[in-house]
């Protein structure tokens, strides 16, 4: 879900802002420990490789996610000055928090994960694959903050979102707004008389 915003803000800045200065503008972004979010990235897609091929890794992975979430919020705090930063942290913190009261997993309604491919239901309903999603129950704890808001057409991508997620893009969307658009000098107005 992090890529819309991402996606969404750089259709609209390059619309408003021009594809030269948004580009320009793009590539001078410059934040603290900037290597931390791809890093995580990164190493997400890994684990996810490398849990379906160690027990080991499998039993261990919730509490890895769970500080991979903490990890990123630490970056977001060191960046909390930029515009959208402090929305995108209550997300990311939502969502880590939800994750690390179920045991580092993120809870998935019934109902959101209908629109998902099949096999992946059948997954989640299984519980016999490891993934960083577990099907909804009545002991899930703060399930309200889990992946219950389906995506489906004609949103391009169907999904099950949170509420940390949407709040989450709400915040990447500004910030890569006010990145790529250019600020308009505000114009001073002259009293009578002025020359």
């Amino acid at each position: 879900m992090v890529y819309d915003g991402i996606i969404l803000g750089l259709i609209i800045g390059f619309f408003r802002g021009g594809l030269k200065h948004g580009l320009v503008q793009f590539s001078n972004i410059r934040l603290k420990a900037g290597w931390i979010f791809p890093f995580l990235l990164v190493f997400q897609f890994f684990m996810y490789y490398i849990q379906e091929r160690s027990s080991t890794i499998a039993a261990a992975s919730g509490y890895i996610f769970t500080a991979v979430y903490a990890v990123g919020l630490i970056f977001l705090w060191l960046n909390r000055h930029n515009k959208g930063f402090w929305m995108i942290m209550t997300g990311v913190f939502l969502n880590f928090l939800v994750m690390f009261v179920n045991g580092g997993r993120m809870p998935v309604s019934l109902e959101a994960a209908s629109v998902l491919d099949p096999i992946y239901l059948q997954m989640l309903q299984s519980g016999d694959v490891v993934t960083k999603h577990f099907l909804l129950n009545s002991s899930t704890i703060l399930p309200f903050l889990g992946d219950i808001i389906p995506l489906s057409s004609p949103y391009p991508r169907t999904q099950a979102i949170s509420i940390g997620d949407v709040v989450m893009n709400v915040g990447i969307f500004l910030y890569i707004l006010q990145v790529m658009v250019p600020v308009k000098p505000k114009l001073k107005s002259q009293s009578i008389g002025d020359s």
